[in-house]
């Protein structure tokens, strides 16, 4: 692993194991009963938690919930004509990582990526052991092993465009990775994206940008949003195979029930990026 912030990854592992004790108990579970369940003393514990999030256990707890994607639903939902008209400009922090992105044509890629040359690099994130892809123009894949394997998630994303050059620099990689993980004290270059997939798969990973961080939306909101209401079977496929994942923010799309829904890398890793977002926006 290759980033500064290492000690994220650590982060994660434990809150995991507290997401996994939070469901147990029901969400009811005390600082001390929380802290002594994972060997650590409850000062100890909540100095971890405060530094990763910005608030305390007992109110992270509450975005931990299995009831928190229907409160987001509720409170933070966005129409994405509503986002899309704010534009990105807007407060959310995803919003500031990047100027813009660049889809490959329908051509290129239906040649799976024959001519490319992908760069790739293993990174600590705040969710896991993150590895990370990108093209000359720009990030290509993130994928994250936390919740499956390491070889899963190369094979993963390797199998995306199997005729590229695989290179692994992830020097070349990093300044990106560090401002798309926030994990820099000082300003780095914004972070370009490069988007390779089908037509309706840019179409839905686009929308996906539309929505601002600590806000979610549905995915017949997005079938909408691109123009096509009845495809909302399509729209949760291509949402799945999004190969960017965190920067375009597929943890955001819920069901209209307030499910969760899938998530390719797993869905303690959705719950946390979602939990981990909400805490920051009202920290």
């Amino acid at each position: 692993m290759n980033m500064r912030t290492g000690e994220e990854g650590y982060h994660y592992g434990v809150m995991r194991r507290a997401i996994e004790l939070i469901d147990q108990g029901e969400g009811n579970l005390s600082l001390e009963q929380l802290a002594g369940q994972m060997n650590m003393s409850p000062a100890h514990f909540q100095r971890l938690f405060s530094r990763w999030v910005g608030v305390s256990p007992k109110k992270y707890q509450q975005y931990l919930t299995l009831g928190h994607a229907k409160a987001l639903l509720q409170e933070h939902f966005t129409t994405l004509e509503a986002a899309h008209s704010v534009g990105l400009s807007g407060t959310g922090r995803l919003h500031d990582l990047f100027v813009r992105w660049e889809a490959m044509s329908p051509g290129d890629y239906a040649r799976h990526g024959q001519g490319l040359v992908i760069y790739w690099g293993w990174f600590e994130s705040p969710f896991g052991p993150a590895l990370v892809m990108g093209t000359d123009k720009g990030i290509c894949g993130v994928g994250f092993a936390a919740e499956t394997t390491a070889e899963a998630t190369m094979e993963d994303l390797l199998s995306r465009w199997p005729k590229a050059e695989f290179v692994e620099d992830p020097m070349r990689l990093r300044p990106w990775v560090l401002n798309m993980f926030n994990a820099a004290s000082d300003r780095l270059e914004p972070t370009p994206l490069y988007l390779i997939g089908a037509p309706l798969q840019i179409k839905v990973w686009e929308a996906l940008l539309r929505i601002p961080s600590g806000q979610v939306t549905t995915y017949s909101e997005i079938a909408e949003a691109i123009g096509n209401p009845r495809a909302v079977r399509a729209v949760g496929t291509a949402v799945g195979r999004n190969p960017i994942s965190w920067i375009i923010p597929c943890h955001r799309a819920l069901r209209k029930s307030g499910g969760l829904g899938g998530y390719h890398w797993g869905l303690p890793v959705k719950r946390a990026m979602l939990a981990y977002e909400a805490a920051r926006a009202e920290a």
